[in-house]
């Protein structure tokens, strides 16, 4: 299996919602605060989901 890196768009999505889950859970944000593991699981998964096909 061969790795590469995730395309600039992918990355940052990526790191997006996982800095938005982990201010999540810091300050009050009702829906977010709730689903803020989910969150962090989505950005993690598209984060490697990025480094393995190689067009995402």
């Amino acid at each position: 299996m061969k790795l590469s890196a995730p395309k600039q768009g992918t990355y940052a999505i990526a790191v997006i919602l996982l800095i938005v889950a982990v201010v999540a859970r810091f300050v009050s944000i009702p829906t977010v605060f709730t689903n803020s593991f989910w969150i962090a699981i989505v950005g993690g998964v598209l984060l490697a989901l990025g480094c393995y096909c190689k067009n995402l």
